[in-house]
């Protein structure tokens, strides 16, 4: 599936005051009108509800799947797709706003009265449309729990409703499954008699709705107020992709099966991609080394590193981006190699994460502009709490598939030097230095 060129986060008009005297959170932002073509086609709007709370699994939409926040994934879909116009996440929660800010979706505050457990995600959409700015005509309603959404599909449903052969296009996946329901008398059949069934083959197929979007005419929402009305149709999408996160159980299935569902559609797998980090955290063994360890005669032990990466880290310093080695070990090997590249290395570290976050706050660097490179299950907390975990191409599978970017050089053979290149090539990108501060400790990088 190819993508849609990324565009700039849009501009936002919103402010704290205002924000305060609304009742609302003032580090949410509301939608602004920012182009200037929608006469010359309908207006699309993909609208991603997305609450902070959840009763059954806290925290739900913030929970990574190949590295990538649930919400950010729902996001990157919409904005994947040639037909939707806007993305807008409507949320009660800043961390939220922020994972979906920086995949390029407007945000819109969330009122807490629409917030709870029983609010409908239908009053969450006609919020959203009352308070846009503009007209919109089709409504596209993704679920931040479904983190395989395929861009084409989308495209495909939208057609179908701009075209007028359907007011609404949901999706789902075809079964033949044989569905039961526990009765008082024992199990009863539901879509088949026990006695003499057909066999599943000859069987007319049952549509299995997926949760993970819905296409419709805005108009049509606004007047039944509910997602079915006029003429329903289905979008048969793949079963892979049809996974719906609302358990831990069904995240680690998620995240099992992402290296093979993705084919690059979230998770960035471009070596030429950027990697728009202030900060650079790796571990050492297995990642400027080959994990191989020579033994001495003596019981000494030498270890191979790899020039380019020094060139990088030498390179990323120059810049004033933060670099920090931190290793489970107590091998000296890793102390002298930092001195020698001139950077900070922690050896003996037992929680990673906890000495990385302490690290980055005493630097006034924000997590989610920090990038954790690593090889190994050590690293796996590491890469929970960073906005850019990243893996080297040998990695464990447990670790690339909680990684946002697998990289394309293995450690030891300048895995740190292909990290460090896509860090300079984003700040290029960007034509700014805004990082320097935060490298130095002067300053604080991201959204509220």
């Amino acid at each position: 599936m190819g993508r849609r060129p990324d565009r700039p986060p849009p501009a936002t008009g919103c402010s704290p005051a205002g924000h305060r005297a609304a009742g609302l959170d003032p580090y949410l932002c509301t939608v602004t009108d920012h182009s200037g073509d929608r006469a010359a086609a309908p207006c699309i709007v993909a609208i991603i509800p997305a609450r902070g709370a959840s009763s059954r699994m806290p925290g739900k939409n913030l929970r990574r799947v190949g590295g990538v926040p649930l919400v950010a994934r729902a996001a990157a879909s919409a904005r994947r797709s040639t037909l939707v116009g806007r993305v807008v996440v409507t949320t009660d929660d800043r961390a939220v706003a922020a994972a979906a800010r920086a995949e390029g979706a407007e945000i819109m505050a969330r009122p807490a009265r629409l917030s709870g457990d029983a609010s409908s995600q239908e009053s969450a959409l006609l919020n959203v449309l009352e308070r846009l700015d503009a007209t919109a005509d089709i409504v596209v309603f993704l679920q931040a729990t479904s983190p395989f959404i395929d861009p084409g599909d989308l495209d495909d449903a939208i057609a179908r409703v701009r075209d007028g052969e359907c007011d609404v296009v949901f999706s789902a996946v075809r079964t033949r499954a044989f569905l039961w329901r526990q009765g008082e008398r024992g199990a009863v059949g539901v879509n088949h008699e026990p006695a003499g069934r057909a066999r599943r083959p000859d069987r007319e197929p049952e549509y299995r709705e997926t949760g993970a979007f819905y296409v419709m005419r805005a108009s049509g929402l606004r007047e039944a107020r509910f997602r079915f009305f006029g003429r329903v149709g289905i979008a048969v999408v793949d079963e892979r992709r049809a996974i719906e996160v609302n358990s831990v159980s069904q995240l680690e299935l998620a995240n099992s099966i992402a290296p093979l569902v993705d084919n690059g559609l979230c998770v960035e797998v471009d070596p030429a991609s950027p990697i728009d980090a202030d900060a650079l955290v790796t571990g050492f063994d297995g990642v400027h080394t080959d994990d191989r360890v020579l033994i001495g005669a003596d019981g000494s032990e030498s270890i191979t590193a790899n020039r380019a990466d020094g060139v990088g880290i030498e390179s990323l310093r120059g810049k004033g981006v933060g670099v920090l080695i931190v290793s489970t070990q107590t091998s000296e090997a890793g102390a002298v190699r930092g001195r020698h590249l001139g950077v900070e290395v922690r050896t003996g570290v037992a929680d990673k994460a906890a000495a990385i976050a302490g690290w980055a706050a005493g630097r006034g660097i924000d997590l989610a502009r920090v990038a954790y490179l690593g090889n190994d299950l050590g690293d796996l907390g590491a890469l929970a709490i960073v906005g850019w975990p990243l893996a080297v191409a040998d990695a464990r599978p447990e670790v690339r598939a909680a990684a946002r970017v697998v990289l394309t050089k293995s450690g030891g053979h300048g895995a740190v030097r292909e990290a460090a290149d896509r860090i300079l090539l984003a700040r290029s990108s960007r034509g700014g230095e805004e990082g320097q501060n935060v490298a130095e400790g002067r300053g604080q990088v991201g959204a509220a």
